[in-house]
């Protein structure tokens, strides 16, 4: 399994010229938190599609 430097390392390389401290940082921030919902799920810590269906209609109403 490839260590978290050559995986950050490689996303580096793979995103343009162009990206700035702050590209890098968001990526990276948007990356461990996916990680980590990823794990929760692995765990078991999901929840179930009716009720996130529930909890978004309580935010869209």
């Amino acid at each position: 399994m490839d260590c978290v430097k050559d995986n950050v390392i490689q996303m580096i390389h793979r995103m343009p010229d162009t990206a700035s401290v702050e590209d890098i940082m968001a990526e990276l921030y948007f990356r461990q938190k996916v990680d980590a919902g990823l794990h929760e799920l692995d765990e078991g810590k999901g929840i179930g599609h009716k009720a996130a269906k529930e909890r978004l209609k309580k935010w869209l109403d």
